[in-house]
């Protein structure tokens, strides 16, 4: 599913009174708040879908697939995402 599957998604589960523009304006605060709540808090918790949180990769020693020559990685900052028991369920 795609962004614009999901604002589809989001305007036929909010009725069909609402526009694809309230339904877009939904899903960008949603992220928007995601976004947001990983920069203030670290962690973000969805009751019963999972939580995101800031984790960070370790440096590590790498090699380049070109010139097999070794090299650093350096450490980086990524999210993580662990799902809830509801999404779980699900496969």
């Amino acid at each position: 599913m795609n962004k614009a599957a999901l604002v589809d998604e989001v305007q036929k589960i909010l009725s069909n009174g609402t526009s694809k523009a309230a339904a877009e304006r939904a899903t960008e605060a949603v992220l928007a708040a995601v976004k947001r709540g990983l920069r203030r808090d670290k962690e973000v918790a969805l009751v019963g879908f999972g939580t995101f949180a800031m984790a960070v990769r370790p440096a590590r020693n790498g090699y380049n697939p070109h010139t097999k020559q070794p090299m650093k990685i350096r450490a980086i900052r990524t999210i993580r995402f662990k799902p809830g028991v509801d999404l779980r369920s699900l496969g």
